[in-house]
């Protein structure tokens, strides 16, 4: 097996994430990193997607400068209206109601650091949903509490249930994190998990 496995950090406290790189089958340990994630006046969502992957790689690499770190980020956007996570049932309420009949983008990035290389990229999924009344929505917050995740919604539950269409070039992206993405840029730095 690779050595560099044996030294990978996701900059994450995901259950999401950590599941998603898990199915690599890659040894990794996770370290959550302490960071403002509050985006910049007028930065679009896409760049702040961007900007928190490395922010959060960066944050957990000055402390580990011998691990290859992994940091990713998820941010929802109309226009350049930025949906983060909820936190709770009253405004991911109000998120539902404002994305209701709403093409919704997510900007998934990815960033790694392997010493003083940095290598990110960003993966765009583009949902239209459906017109939601008020009884779907307290329906769907009540069963699935989607209140940790950008935009109020699990595509991967119950919250595809909300959606007329989406599409993607990555099926995991949606899920938090873009692994199509992560695996090239892996294999930039010698990682394949299908040569360990």
């Amino acid at each position: 097996m690779n050595n560099n496995c044996h030294n990978m950090i996701l900059a994450s406290s995901s259950k999401y994430r950590k599941e998603l790189l898990s199915r690599l089958n890659i040894p990794f340990s996770c370290i959550s990193p302490d960071i403002d994630e509050t985006p910049l006046q007028n930065e679009s969502p896409e760049k702040t997607s961007l900007r928190l992957a490395v922010y959060k790689a960066k944050e957990v690499h000055k402390n580990n400068p011998n691990k290859i770190v992994i940091g990713s980020d998820q941010i929802a956007g109309y226009s350049n209206y930025h949906i983060g996570k909820p936190g709770n049932f009253s405004c991911a309420k109000k998120q539902l109601e404002f994305m209701s009949g709403k093409n919704i983008v997510f900007y998934s990035s990815v960033a790694v650091i392997n010493g003083s290389n940095i290598k990110k990229g960003l993966t765009i999924t583009n949902c239209k949903f459906k017109k939601l009344d008020h009884i779907t929505i307290n329906r769907y917050l009540e069963i699935e509490k989607p209140f940790d995740v950008a935009g109020s919604s699990k595509s991967e539950g119950l919250g595809i249930a909300l959606l007329e269409s989406m599409y993607s070039e990555d099926p995991t992206a949606i899920l938090g994190m873009p692994m199509i993405k992560l695996i090239n840029i892996l294999s930039n730095f010698g990682i394949n998990p299908l040569k360990q």
